[in-house]
């Protein structure tokens, strides 16, 4: 039977099959992915002249994804990150057929050998405690929109969350009886359960009484829902946060720090480490698949590197003799390079 080339087809079970299906990623991710293709198959359209409809995997050359990749550099003045992004789904889909196709082996393996631009490692921004306390007060706890607010922030906070995994909460992900906890959906839809502590659950307990969610048959409703009745957003959550930083910094003489969903996740990890928690247990918060990426909690922070100075600050010097009190030191220095006569 004749081998299927058209690359539409590959593509297609790529992103609608190997992805969601046997890879598991989560809708965010493969979103990232097809905005990929979009833009590569715009390229070989309106760039190279080439028809869509018509193109084969024969087409896909390193040569085609080197253009590609300047295209999106120069027209499009994308970053260096966003750039590794794009050729990392390039390199996944090739990944995928290159066991289908062993004719072009050599080609794929010349895609796969394009390197992904060296990015320099961003300064982790977070809040100190009383920046958060601030924030966190910021919103009218007497209206139930203020409230809501609260207990949003406060549970990002709280689980050192993920603002897509606090935005697919249901109310059976929430857990009020000992021992309390948050079931989240992680990248992959791992799920990780993470404690809460009272105070949070205080809130949930009204946030859930008071917009009637203890009701059996709402088990799976949204667990905060916007003003039009729909699950919220990141840009939603962005804009809570953005009003809650501004309202902080009132009265404080100091401009409103941008607070971002990550940055509060940022600040939770900073928070747990200072307190003396293992790094592997912040790993495990914020549902990290690897170790090096929450590594850099222990690189920023100033707080553990003063306590490791402080222990090893009443370490004895050396006493050491004063050159300027030797006479003959400072008669050699007096002398050196003179002639003698």
């Amino acid at each position: 039977m004749k081998k299927n080339r058209d690359l539409a087809t590959h593509l297609t079970k790529f992103l609608s099959y190997y992805l969601p299906e046997i890879r598991n990623l989560s809708s965010n991710t493969i979103s990232s992915y097809c905005d990929t293709f979009r833009l590569l198959l715009e390229y070989c359209r309106d760039v190279e002249g080439m028809k869509v409809e018509k193109l084969m995997i024969s087409d896909l050359t390193a040569e085609l994804v080197e253009r590609f990749l300047y295209h999106l550099a120069t027209e499009r003045r994308i970053k260096d990150s966003t750039r590794n992004q794009r050729l990392a789904a390039i390199h996944s889909f090739v990944r995928y057929i290159q066991t289908d196709f062993p004719e072009f082996l050599l080609e794929f393996c010349k895609i796969l050998d394009i390197k992904a631009k060296k990015i320099e490692s961003k300064t982790v921004n977070w809040l100190t405690k009383e920046e958060m306390g601030n924030v966190l007060n910021a919103p009218d706890p007497t209206s139930k929109m203020g409230r809501r607010n609260i207990t949003i922030m406060t549970l990002l906070y709280d689980t050192g969350a993920r603002v897509s995994e606090i935005c697919e909460l249901r109310v059976r992900d929430i857990r009020l009886e000992h021992p309390a906890h948050a079931r989240l959906f992680g990248k992959g839809r791992k799920i990780r359960l993470v404690p809460l502590l009272p105070e949070t659950v205080k809130l949930l307990e009204m946030h859930i009484k008071e917009n009637r969610l203890n009701l059996p048959e709402k088990s799976d409703y949204p667990l905060f829902v916007n003003r039009d009745g729909d699950k919220f957003t990141r840009s939603g959550i962005n804009y809570i946060l953005n009003q809650a930083s501004t309202a902080a910094s009132h009265g404080t003489g100091r401009p409103p720090k941008h607070c971002s969903p990550h940055m509060i996740r940022h600040t939770k990890a900073m928070h747990v480490y200072d307190a003396g928690a293992n790094i592997v247990y912040v790993r495990d918060i914020l549902g990290h698949a690897d170790a090096k990426t929450t590594s850099i909690y222990a690189r920023t922070s100033l707080e553990k590197k003063r306590e490791a100075l402080a222990k090893v600050s009443d370490v004895a010097e050396p006493t050491l003799p004063t050159w300027t009190k030797d006479p003959d030191m400072l008669d050699w220095l007096k002398d050196y390079g003179k002639v003698k006569k």
